[in-house]
């Protein structure tokens, strides 16, 4: 008779009984040997429900985790129901208990998920549990699939924490903007999702950056993946799959060995609105505007009281910056009023053309350094009297880019053809040499200086910018400079040189830092051929290489209603890793087939 009552408690024993046992594919931790600090995360004891119960009441449901010791929540947004409700759960902490209630009532005949990953720890050392996933239905029994992925950065392809993947049986376009998801699920640390017990059905598949934790996708705050096409799962999920087992973020090997189904890459959409949405006038005869979106529109554009060629504007190389400068030299009112025709959203979402005037009153700082130098003349500096510019050289890509040229304010008056370029070779004979001067095509104030001939090691060069040689909007002349430059003959430096085949396409080729958040070169390919970096210092770097489908020189994001995929990007890698570990004195040489690298 002892033994009939006991038999119901078997699968609870079997299912948490496993929660204690050692496994090769997680990490254990054992006491410390030497004192009294607490090394070990928590240990769920129970739960109520238990795992894979069926026919769970919809209406005030409450789920309970008891633990061997007292808990803490760590990160509420850790407790996430599958599929999501239109409020959050509500997660307390009772005794060494974790109760989880809802708000509304749960939908029927459907199979939840409650994950806790990253939201609990222990309450004397904040030991963190490393999560548990419990399934219950509403109805009579349990969905079977599962899927994996992961989810990256478009431009870097680092993995992203903290997205949530959604999946739709609804295929129409709106529903990832009206409706929540059938199913969803976090990324951890590694960017990497698991979705197990859904429908044997067909999805879409999109993944945001949910800022506002509602499940729903806001494109002018959050950036969204989508997979290009419709996704049915293949696999039936159970307790042995390696990838559906809870790691410890730390341990790399562990977690990267994992295998993702899919892979979703990150992207901010263009804005759905065209307006301005900031201005600031940050000098006398200086200001800007910022626009929502890019590509703006401007018709007509002029101050009132001037005339418009006093006007000088220029967009950046998106078209959502606007640059405008005046070129007359009287005193200038505290605010102008620029009459600007521009396309602009309207109250129904259409873009017309519409006229609008926009104050640009001067800033406080802009206004009190104008007083200052109006009531002391002799605290001027010199700065305020001259031409203001940066002329600067560097000479480890001085072969690429030449000497780099940039006033302060536009340039009313220039002579290029005074700027005097002569070159000492290592028996100290001097010779004058000749140079081609290219203005930037985005940037009216930039200048690039490009020796004729080319540049050998040994050899010092120098290029002067006479006195007086140029006036800027204010009436201001230029000082005199004079740049040097020598090829780098450090031993130390190396050499990168890529040997590119089937280009079929314009790449954009960027040299990055270890951690992908710098770019230290750039250069653009449209043609097999070589291309190389030289004098490069000993360390890590990545090669990131981005398809430039529309040759506009840069990287363009994707439109989730046009079906388009930002600009893809691939990263060299050598021996399968993307990190590239530059020796000194290296002569680094790779073969590319850029058709292969992209397939």
């Amino acid at each position: 008779m002892k033994l009939k009552k006991l038999l119901p408690l078997v699968p609870a024993a079997f299912i948490l009984g496993s929660l204690f046992l050692p496994s090769g594919c997680a990490n254990t931790t054992t006491p410390p040997s030497g004192g009294d600090k607490d090394t070990i995360p928590p240990v769920l004891l129970r739960t109520s429900p238990l795992p894979g119960t069926v026919n769970v009441p919809t209406h005030r449901t409450k789920l309970v985790f008891t633990f061997n010791e007292y808990v803490k929540i760590k990160d509420a947004n850790g407790v996430f129901l599958s599929p999501p409700l239109e409020k959050k759960p509500k997660a307390v902490i009772r005794g060494k208990s974790l109760e989880v209630t809802f708000e509304s009532d749960l939908d029927s005949n459907t199979t939840y998920t409650l994950d806790l990953t990253g939201a609990l720890a222990d309450n004397n050392e904040g030991n963190l549990f490393q999560g548990f996933t419990l399934v219950f239905s509403t109805g009579s029994q349990i969905d079977s699939m599962c899927l994996t992925g992961q989810v990256q950065d478009c431009n870097t392809l680092m993995p992203l924490k903290g997205a949530t993947v959604m999946l739709y049986k609804d295929q129409a376009d709106s529903a990832v903007f009206l409706r929540r998801p059938v199913a969803a699920a976090k990324t951890d640390d590694w960017g990497f999702f698991s979705i197990r017990n859904i429908q044997d059905t067909v999805y879409r598949i999109y993944a945001i950056k949910d800022e506002n934790y509602n499940n729903l996708y806001d494109p002018d705050n959050e950036r969204i993946a989508f997979l290009d096409s419709l996704f049915r799962p293949s696999i039936q999920y159970n307790d042995s799959l390696y990838e559906f087992k809870k790691f410890d973020m730390k341990d790399t090997a562990l977690c990267l060995a994992r295998k993702p189904q899919i892979e979703l890459n990150l992207f901010r959409e263009r804005p759905s609105k065209q307006m301005i949405v900031k201005k600031e006038r940050v000098g006398e005869r200086t200001a800007y505007l910022t626009f929502m979106a890019p590509d703006a529109v401007i018709h007509d554009m002029r101050i009132k009281g001037l005339p418009r060629e006093k006007l000088i504007s220029q967009f950046n190389l998106q078209r959502d910056s606007l640059e405008l400068w005046v070129n007359d030299q009287r005193k200038m009112p505290d605010t102008l009023r620029l009459v600007l025709k521009y396309d602009k959203t309207d109250t129904t979402g259409t873009l017309r053309p519409t006229e609008e005037t926009v104050k640009l009153a001067l800033s406080k700082e802009a206004r009190a350094e104008l007083m200052k130098k109006k009531n002391n003349t002799r605290g001027r500096k010199h700065e305020d009297t001259i031409a203001v510019m940066t002329a600067k050289v560097d000479p480890t890509t001085v072969e690429q880019y030449g000497f780099d040229i940039e006033f302060k304010y536009p340039l009313i008056e220039s002579a290029w053809d005074s700027l005097k370029f002569r070159s000492v070779n290592p028996r100290q004979q001097e010779a004058k040499g000749t140079v081609t001067v290219t203005r930037d095509s985005m940037n009216l104030r930039h200048f690039t200086v490009m020796p004729d001939e080319p540049f050998q090691t040994g050899y010092d060069y120098y290029l002067k910018i006479p006195h007086r040689r140029f006036r800027d909007i204010n009436g201001f002349y230029n000082d005199s400079t004079e740049l040097k430059v020598t090829l780098p003959t450090d031993e130390k430096l190396s050499n990168i040189r890529l040997e590119l085949s089937e280009v079929k396409d314009k790449y954009i080729i960027d040299l990055l830092t270890e951690k992908r958040d710098k770019v230290v070169r750039t250069l653009i390919v449209d043609h097999d051929g070589v291309v190389e970096f030289p004098y490069v210092k000993s360390g890590g770097y990545c090669i990131r290489m981005t398809q430039d489908i529309n040759r506009n020189n840069i990287v363009d994001t994707g439109s989730l209603l046009d079906h388009r995929q930002p600009e893809k990007v691939r990263f060299f890698k050598v021996d399968d890793k993307f990190i590239i570990n530059v020796l000194e004195r290296a002569e680094m040489v790779w073969k590319i087939d850029m058709e292969e690298l992209f397939r």
